[in-house]
């Protein structure tokens, strides 16, 4: 059975440990990481995007495909079905599908809209026992279209959200989504340790996991950010293992063009990224 975020979360906060959300794009991908928490006794995050959504033929086929393979699976750790920068129409949209956990992405608003739209989805979420991330301060990269340059929240705007009842807060402190640049500066530690000391138990939530050094990742953990978002790290590891499979000329042999068979070395990939992050993260047997 799916759980809220907030209650995962709560308690990676207070054992300054972090949870994993990691995105899904299709059936290999989510059967991959809830088998991995699994085996790694570890609560999980499943992000959905909004085109991740899309190409899985929508919010009603995701939450179905997710409780079959709850149920067919046995998976017994707590699980959350989250919406990834959800728009406000997506974010209604996800909380009618019966996903547990949504985030809504007001940070290209005014802080005025921001907080009004913020407000009103924390009412309707929370009725129904379903948890609400927002966003201070746009995070660089591209996310389904939506560009930000990593911009640094500020820590006032940050407490503000914080204090409309969200259940966990994602702040820009310079990180971004997909590979990181070269000159890529770092995580900006004495914001987040601005945000943390105005948020208190707020869990705090990093995006763009991918790429960021396992000391900066402790860091911020060590200064309350207890949700890290992982996507292009999986893709990538999908997409080599996938890659030397068809130059090795595997397809070719027998049936090596099932797709079962053809998908089964980046199913595999995904699942050792999955598990090295966990345990980098510090939630293995945290369930």
């Amino acid at each position: 059975m799916l759980v809220s975020a907030k209650e995962i979360l709560d308690k990676a906060k207070a054992g300054k440990y972090a949870v994993g959300q990691f995105n899904i794009n299709n059936l290999e991908w989510t059967k991959a990481i809830l088998l991995t928490a699994q085996e790694n006794n570890s609560p999980v995050i499943l992000g959905v995007s909004e085109g991740a959504g899309k190409y899985m033929c929508g919010y009603n086929t995701v939450v179905g495909m997710v409780n079959g393979m709850l149920e067919t699976l046995k998976i017994t750790v707590p699980v959350a079905l989250h919406l990834d920068h959800g728009s406000y129409e997506g974010a209604k949209a996800c909380i009618e599908a019966g996903f547990s956990s949504i985030m809504f992405d007001g940070s290209h608003y005014p802080i005025e809209e921001n907080i009004a739209k913020t407000t009103e989805l924390i009412g309707i979420a929370h009725a129904k026992g379903i948890s609400v991330e927002a966003e201070v301060g746009a995070i660089g990269g591209e996310e389904d279209g939506v560009i930000g340059g990593g911009e640094v929240a500020d820590p006032k705007e940050c407490k503000m959200i914080a204090d409309l009842g969200v259940d966990m807060l994602a702040a820009g402190i310079g990180n971004i989504h997909g590979k990181y640049p070269a000159n890529w500066k770092g995580l900006n530690f004495d914001v987040l340790a601005e945000i943390q000391k105005l948020t208190g138990t707020m869990p705090l939530v990093l995006h763009g996991g991918t790429g960021i050094p396992a000391d900066m990742i402790k860091e911020a953990i060590s200064l309350g950010v207890s949700k890290i978002n992982v996507n292009t790290e999986c893709q990538l590891s999908f997409a080599d293992a996938t890659r030397k499979y068809i130059e090795a000329g595997k397809d070719l042999e027998g049936k090596g063009f099932d797709p079962r068979k053809l998908l089964a070395p980046g199913f595999e990939a995904i699942k050792a990224t999955v598990k090295e992050k966990m345990e980098l993260f510090g939630s293995v047997d945290k369930a």
